[in-house]
Protein backbone atom coordinates (compact mmCIF):
# COMPACT_ATOMS: atom_id res chain seq x y z
CA UNK A 1 0.00 0.00 0.00
CA UNK A 2 1.25 3.67 -0.83
CA UNK A 3 0.28 4.92 2.33
CA UNK A 4 0.67 8.74 1.71
CA UNK A 5 -0.78 8.61 -1.37
CA UNK A 6 -3.94 6.75 0.50
CA UNK A 7 -4.14 9.56 2.89
CA UNK A 8 -4.82 11.91 0.39
CA UNK A 9 -7.37 10.74 -1.31
CA UNK A 10 -9.04 8.85 1.52
CA UNK A 11 -11.33 11.06 2.49
CA UNK A 12 -12.68 12.22 -1.31
CA UNK A 13 -13.05 8.24 -1.90
CA UNK A 14 -15.77 7.66 0.87
CA UNK A 15 -17.66 10.98 0.28
CA UNK A 16 -17.84 9.99 -2.92
CA UNK A 17 -19.26 6.93 -1.60
CA UNK A 18 -21.86 8.80 0.17
CA UNK A 19 -20.05 9.09 3.57
CA UNK A 20 -21.40 12.33 5.39
CA UNK A 21 -18.84 13.40 8.04
CA UNK A 22 -20.47 16.57 8.73
CA UNK A 23 -23.83 14.32 9.63
CA UNK A 24 -21.91 11.77 11.40
CA UNK A 25 -19.79 13.80 13.56
CA UNK A 26 -23.37 16.15 14.54
CA UNK A 27 -24.99 12.53 14.82
CA UNK A 28 -22.45 11.60 17.76
CA UNK A 29 -22.60 14.97 18.87
CA UNK A 30 -26.00 14.54 19.77
CA UNK A 31 -25.44 11.30 21.50
CA UNK A 32 -23.03 12.84 23.67
CA UNK A 33 -24.95 15.57 24.81
CA UNK A 34 -27.74 13.86 25.42
CA UNK A 35 -25.89 11.91 28.16
CA UNK A 36 -23.32 14.99 28.96
CA UNK A 37 -25.01 18.03 28.50
CA UNK A 38 -22.10 20.35 29.49
CA UNK A 39 -19.50 18.26 27.49
CA UNK A 40 -16.91 20.34 25.66
CA UNK A 41 -13.92 17.97 25.61
CA UNK A 42 -13.58 14.99 22.94
CA UNK A 43 -10.63 13.16 21.66
CA UNK A 44 -11.26 10.73 18.33
CA UNK A 45 -9.31 7.62 18.13
CA UNK A 46 -8.17 6.57 15.22
CA UNK A 47 -9.27 9.43 13.58
CA UNK A 48 -7.49 8.71 10.16
CA UNK A 49 -7.29 11.89 8.35
CA UNK A 50 -9.91 13.88 10.09
CA UNK A 51 -12.91 13.95 8.40
CA UNK A 52 -14.69 13.48 11.59
CA UNK A 53 -12.51 15.51 13.74
CA UNK A 54 -12.65 18.48 11.23
CA UNK A 55 -16.34 18.66 12.43
CA UNK A 56 -16.37 17.96 15.99
CA UNK A 57 -13.50 20.93 15.92
CA UNK A 58 -16.73 22.74 15.39
CA UNK A 59 -18.61 21.38 18.00
CA UNK A 60 -16.60 21.37 21.23
CA UNK A 61 -14.55 24.03 22.92
CA UNK A 62 -11.43 20.99 22.99
CA UNK A 63 -10.48 18.05 20.47
CA UNK A 64 -7.97 15.83 20.28
CA UNK A 65 -6.92 13.22 17.69
CA UNK A 66 -5.32 9.96 18.48
CA UNK A 67 -3.63 7.70 14.74
CA UNK A 68 -1.52 4.83 14.26
CA UNK A 69 -0.69 6.16 10.68
CA UNK A 70 1.77 9.03 10.30
CA UNK A 71 0.22 9.94 6.78
CA UNK A 72 -2.88 10.19 7.91
CA UNK A 73 -1.87 12.29 10.60
CA UNK A 74 -0.13 14.24 8.71
CA UNK A 75 -3.08 15.03 6.61
CA UNK A 76 -5.68 15.26 9.84
CA UNK A 77 -3.42 18.28 10.55
CA UNK A 78 -4.68 20.33 7.79
CA UNK A 79 -8.34 19.51 8.50
CA UNK A 80 -8.33 20.14 11.98
CA UNK A 81 -5.35 22.49 12.55
CA UNK A 82 -6.66 23.29 16.26
CA UNK A 83 -7.08 19.84 17.60
CA UNK A 84 -3.70 18.03 19.46
CA UNK A 85 -2.89 15.16 17.76
CA UNK A 86 -1.47 12.14 19.06
CA UNK A 87 0.40 9.26 16.80
CA UNK A 88 -0.05 6.33 18.86
CA UNK A 89 -1.24 3.01 19.14
CA UNK A 90 -5.55 2.73 20.39
CA UNK A 91 -4.81 -0.48 21.87
CA UNK A 92 -1.84 0.99 24.52
CA UNK A 93 -1.89 4.65 24.42
CA UNK A 94 -1.63 6.88 27.34
CA UNK A 95 -2.03 10.84 27.63
CA UNK A 96 -2.17 11.59 31.12
CA UNK A 97 -5.51 13.05 30.92
CA UNK A 98 -9.26 12.25 30.74
CA UNK A 99 -12.07 13.68 27.78
CA UNK A 100 -15.76 14.30 28.25
CA UNK A 101 -15.95 11.99 24.96
CA UNK A 102 -13.75 9.52 23.38
CA UNK A 103 -15.00 8.29 20.01
CA UNK A 104 -13.52 5.58 18.08
CA UNK A 105 -15.44 5.87 14.61
CA UNK A 106 -15.72 3.64 10.69
CA UNK A 107 -15.49 0.23 12.28
CA UNK A 108 -11.71 1.11 13.23
CA UNK A 109 -11.88 -0.76 16.43
CA UNK A 110 -12.05 -3.73 13.94
CA UNK A 111 -8.72 -3.68 13.92
CA UNK A 112 -8.01 -5.25 17.04
CA UNK A 113 -7.09 -9.01 16.39
CA UNK A 114 -8.41 -10.26 19.24
CA UNK A 115 -10.43 -10.16 21.99
CA UNK A 116 -7.93 -9.47 24.21
CA UNK A 117 -6.77 -6.76 21.90
CA UNK A 118 -10.32 -5.43 21.95
CA UNK A 119 -10.54 -5.66 25.67
CA UNK A 120 -7.55 -3.40 26.02
CA UNK A 121 -8.13 -0.79 23.59
CA UNK A 122 -11.82 -0.75 25.18
CA UNK A 123 -10.24 -0.09 28.74
CA UNK A 124 -7.92 2.51 27.20
CA UNK A 125 -11.29 4.10 25.93
CA UNK A 126 -12.57 4.09 29.35
CA UNK A 127 -9.62 5.23 31.03
CA UNK A 128 -9.40 8.24 29.14
CA UNK A 129 -13.17 9.19 29.68
CA UNK A 130 -13.98 11.60 32.79
CA UNK A 131 -16.43 10.61 35.92
CA UNK A 132 -19.79 11.28 34.17
CA UNK A 133 -18.47 10.91 30.50
CA UNK A 134 -19.20 8.90 27.76
CA UNK A 135 -17.55 6.00 24.88
CA UNK A 136 -18.84 6.10 21.57
CA UNK A 137 -17.97 3.41 19.33
CA UNK A 138 -18.80 2.09 15.96
CA UNK A 139 -17.72 -1.28 15.50
CA UNK A 140 -17.32 -3.23 12.89
CA UNK A 141 -19.74 -5.63 11.18
CA UNK A 142 -21.30 -8.48 13.38
CA UNK A 143 -20.46 -12.28 11.55
CA UNK A 144 -24.16 -12.31 10.67
CA UNK A 145 -24.32 -9.35 8.67
CA UNK A 146 -21.22 -9.58 6.80
CA UNK A 147 -21.07 -10.80 2.90
CA UNK A 148 -18.42 -13.19 2.21
CA UNK A 149 -17.22 -12.29 -1.39
CA UNK A 150 -18.71 -8.63 -1.31
CA UNK A 151 -17.62 -6.54 -4.15
CA UNK A 152 -17.46 -2.81 -4.79
CA UNK A 153 -16.45 -0.10 -6.95
CA UNK A 154 -16.58 3.62 -7.14
CA UNK A 155 -15.74 6.35 -9.38
CA UNK A 156 -14.71 9.68 -8.11
CA UNK A 157 -14.31 12.92 -10.33
CA UNK A 158 -12.66 16.25 -9.20
CA UNK A 159 -11.17 18.91 -11.35
CA UNK A 160 -8.44 17.48 -12.83
CA UNK A 161 -8.37 14.46 -10.71
CA UNK A 162 -10.02 10.95 -11.63
CA UNK A 163 -9.89 8.19 -8.89
CA UNK A 164 -11.36 4.71 -8.85
CA UNK A 165 -11.67 2.35 -5.80
CA UNK A 166 -12.47 -1.49 -6.36
CA UNK A 167 -12.97 -3.90 -3.26
CA UNK A 168 -13.48 -7.16 -2.83
CA UNK A 169 -14.08 -8.60 0.69
CA UNK A 170 -13.81 -12.37 1.75
CA UNK A 171 -14.19 -14.16 5.46
CA UNK A 172 -11.64 -15.89 6.82
CA UNK A 173 -12.57 -17.60 10.34
CA UNK A 174 -13.79 -14.05 11.86
CA UNK A 175 -11.39 -12.07 10.43
CA UNK A 176 -12.44 -9.59 6.98
CA UNK A 177 -9.94 -9.76 4.48
CA UNK A 178 -10.79 -6.60 2.43
CA UNK A 179 -8.35 -5.94 -0.50
CA UNK A 180 -8.90 -2.37 -1.96
CA UNK A 181 -7.11 -1.53 -5.45
CA UNK A 182 -7.24 2.44 -6.13
CA UNK A 183 -5.60 3.80 -9.59
CA UNK A 184 -5.41 7.44 -9.48
CA UNK A 185 -5.07 9.49 -12.71
CA UNK A 186 -4.26 13.35 -12.81
CA UNK A 187 -2.00 15.70 -14.92
CA UNK A 188 1.34 13.78 -13.81
CA UNK A 189 0.08 10.52 -14.75
CA UNK A 190 -1.60 7.30 -13.58
CA UNK A 191 -0.84 6.15 -10.11
CA UNK A 192 -2.46 2.41 -8.90
CA UNK A 193 -1.71 0.99 -5.68
CA UNK A 194 -3.78 -1.80 -3.27
CA UNK A 195 -3.86 -2.02 0.17
CA UNK A 196 -5.04 -5.16 2.31
CA UNK A 197 -7.20 -4.16 5.16
CA UNK A 198 -8.04 -7.20 7.98
CA UNK A 199 -10.66 -6.69 10.51
CA UNK A 200 -11.80 -8.56 13.19
CA UNK A 201 -15.75 -9.77 13.02
CA UNK A 202 -16.63 -9.30 16.43
CA UNK A 203 -20.13 -10.46 17.91
CA UNK A 204 -22.05 -8.24 19.92
CA UNK A 205 -21.39 -10.05 22.96
CA UNK A 206 -17.49 -9.67 22.57
CA UNK A 207 -17.72 -5.64 22.36
CA UNK A 208 -20.48 -5.79 25.42
CA UNK A 209 -18.18 -8.19 27.33
CA UNK A 210 -14.94 -5.45 26.81
CA UNK A 211 -16.98 -2.25 28.08
CA UNK A 212 -18.44 -4.13 31.05
CA UNK A 213 -14.59 -5.48 31.96
CA UNK A 214 -13.59 -2.10 31.97
CA UNK A 215 -15.95 -0.68 34.33
CA UNK A 216 -18.64 1.01 31.56
CA UNK A 217 -22.54 0.19 31.90
CA UNK A 218 -23.11 -0.30 27.50
CA UNK A 219 -25.90 -0.32 25.25
CA UNK A 220 -26.00 -0.85 21.32
CA UNK A 221 -28.11 1.82 19.41
CA UNK A 222 -28.60 -0.58 16.06
CA UNK A 223 -28.39 1.89 12.57
CA UNK A 224 -27.12 5.15 12.72
CA UNK A 225 -24.48 6.50 12.18
CA UNK A 226 -23.31 4.16 9.04
CA UNK A 227 -25.30 0.95 9.46
CA UNK A 228 -23.39 -0.81 11.95
CA UNK A 229 -24.64 1.04 14.81
CA UNK A 230 -22.86 2.26 18.12
CA UNK A 231 -21.93 1.45 21.46
CA UNK A 232 -21.98 3.65 24.16
CA UNK A 233 -20.71 3.24 27.30
CA UNK A 234 -20.44 4.96 30.53
CA UNK A 235 -17.74 4.06 33.02
CA UNK A 236 -18.55 3.40 36.92
CA UNK A 237 -16.59 5.08 38.41
CA UNK A 238 -16.41 2.64 41.64
CA UNK A 239 -15.43 -0.23 39.03
CA UNK A 240 -12.99 1.16 37.02
CA UNK A 241 -9.65 -0.03 36.49
CA UNK A 242 -7.81 2.31 37.62
CA UNK A 243 -9.44 6.03 38.64
CA UNK A 244 -9.16 8.72 36.40
CA UNK A 245 -6.46 11.05 38.03
CA UNK A 246 -3.95 8.07 38.01
CA UNK A 247 -3.56 8.41 34.68
CA UNK A 248 -0.18 8.76 34.26
CA UNK A 249 1.91 11.02 31.34
CA UNK A 250 2.88 9.08 28.54
CA UNK A 251 7.09 8.13 28.60
CA UNK A 252 6.65 7.04 24.88
CA UNK A 253 8.63 9.22 21.84
CA UNK A 254 5.53 9.43 20.37
CA UNK A 255 4.88 12.13 17.33
CA UNK A 256 2.38 14.92 18.48
CA UNK A 257 0.60 17.32 16.09
CA UNK A 258 0.34 20.95 17.49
Amino acid sequence: MDEPELAKIYDVVHQKRGEDYCAEAQHVADLVRTRVPDASSLIDVACGPGAHLRYFTALFAHTEGLELSESMLGVAHTKAPRSRLHCEDMRTFTLGRTFDAVTCMFGSVGYTRDEEELNATVERFALHTRPGGVVVVEPWWFPEHFTDGYVAGDLSQEEGRTITRVSYSTRRGNTTVMRVHFTVADASGIQEFTEVDLLTLFAREDYVNAFEAAGCRVELLEGAPTGRGVFIGVPRVSTRPRPAQEVSSSTSAAMVWT
